[in-house]
């Protein structure tokens, strides 16, 4: 419980690669490095310590091979775990924001802004490279997406309008699914551009309009659905009134909004509840909630919650409508 050393060795294997560039086989050290870049003196001190916390091992004196663990670091596996936890994508990066929890407990504020110069909003959208892996591990794998798609009645909706949409993995599962609907893509500009090329390589775009705006300004009217998938967690209270309200009102009387969420928001996972919770205080200020507090932030957006419901991956749904006069 107090050891930092082995988790950073870990990312540090991942952001590496070396489970792909051992390709199977046992690597002298000094051939290793030349392959990763690295100093050969360092790297055997690094694997010789995961070796004995079980991940890689050493069948002879300076050569290391693949195990089990260190199988999972693999580019190619399900599990997406390099990705998660390489230092130069986003999901290392998230894990780095921890170094400035001591500030988060003291004065209640994200710790991303104090490790990294600037707010998490305005670091993503400064930093290309880091937008790009951030909406790569938001789309989920794609178990995760066709669960949450799978998850709602979309009979009757013929508009979808995905607000925060990232680059449209949910809205290409509908539109794959029910070629009746047609759809709107909202987030970031730059977002949106990746994702009208994600449905054009899927030949779903022609189906598909594109809003690169923030989900703070006024929404496309009209839609039958406005989905927020993963979104008002990024959020404090506050916010996730405004952006629900932006919902609400582009909707009207007639439209739904539906919000999707996960992460223990039906209450079966407690552990992961709280890590979650923490977790999005000291990434952006937002917070983990059940589903009472999406009722009430519902309420104060204009909307009544008239179903809940959870789908076999864990997801969260809540199908919104108009409060009314």
């Amino acid at each position: 419980m107090t050891d930092l050393i082995t988790p950073m060795a870990v990312r540090v294997a991942a952001s590496l690669g070396l489970t792909d560039l051992m390709a199977g086989d046992a690597v002298p050290v000094e051939e290793l490095a030349r392959r990763s870049g690295t100093n050969a003196d360092a790297l055997g001190r690094l694997l010789r310590h995961l070796v004995c916390r079980g991940v890689f091992t050493e069948p002879e004196p300076g050569r290391f091979a693949v195990n089990g663990p260190a199988a999972l670091l693999a580019s190619g596996h399900p599990s997406g775990m390099r990705a998660q936890l390489d230092l130069g994508g986003f999901g290392g990066q998230m894990d780095l924001a921890f170094v400035g929890l001591l500030h988060t407990v003291r004065t209640g504020q994200p710790a991303w802004e104090t490790v990294f110069g600037a707010s998490f909003w305005h670091h993503l959208a400064a930093t290309p490279e880091m937008s790009v892996s951030f909406d790569a591990m938001m789309a989920g794998g794609a178990d995760y997406v066709t669960d949450a798609a799978e998850g709602y009645d979309w009979s009757g909706v013929r508009h979808v309008v995905d607000v925060g949409g990232g680059t449209g993995a949910l809205l290409a599962e509908v539109l794959r699914t029910h070629p009746d609907i047609r759809a709107t893509l909202v987030d970031l500009p730059d977002t949106v551009d990746r994702g009208r090329q994600y449905l054009v390589e899927r030949g779903l775009d022609a189906r598909c309009e594109f809003a690169g705006q923030s989900f703070f300004d006024p929404l496309p009217a009209g839609g039958d659905a406005y989905v927020l998938r993963r979104v008002a967690h990024d959020w404090g209270d506050d916010d996730a009134v405004r952006i629900l309200r932006r919902c609400a009102d582009a909707a009207g009387q007639h439209g739904r909004v539906v919000l999707i969420e996960s992460h223990g928001t039906s209450g079966d996972d407690p552990a992961m509840f709280a890590e979650m919770n923490l977790r999005m205080l000291v990434l952006s200020g937002g917070r983990e909630r059940t589903t009472e507090d999406y009722v009430a932030l519902a309420a104060k957006a204009g909307l009544a919650v008239a179903d809940v419901h959870s789908t076999p991956l864990g997801h969260v749904i809540l199908d919104c409508a108009p409060l009314g006069p």
